[in-house]
């Protein structure tokens, strides 16, 4: 089992940054790949970024080059850098991570509300 907890939400005005971080505990060293998804209001959850254990990231298009996922795993750690903010950036951003035998782990998530 792997528990996550996110921590960085806020509310920020367009043009501003936030980071977002995740922090796995239990049975890290089981994980794979690690990523972020955002749910906005009345919307599917979306992929945002993620990263593979040996540092692959992909990211979703309304992201590039402005977001940038790292991980630390020795700490067991994701971070998403969240630059030039936009109210379509909106939501609840979710950090997910999947296991080497493809079991997701999902943390509560929390909230970024970006102003105009």
């Amino acid at each position: 089992q792997v528990q996550l907890v996110e921590s960085g939400g806020g509310l920020v005005q367009a043009g501003g940054s936030l980071r977002l971080s995740c922090v796995a505990s239990g049975s890290t060293s089981s994980i794979n790949t690690m990523g972020w998804y955002r749910q906005a209001p009345g919307l599917e959850r979306e992929l945002v970024a993620s990263i593979t254990i040996i540092g692959i990231t992909n990211y979703a298009d309304p992201v590039k080059g402005r977001f940038t996922i790292s991980r630390d795993k020795a700490k067991a750690t994701v971070s998403l850098q969240m630059n030039s903010l936009k109210p379509e950036d909106t939501g609840v951003y979710y950090c997910r991570f999947r296991s080497n035998v493809l079991v997701d782990y999902w943390g509560k998530g929390t909230l970024v509300t970006v102003s105009s």
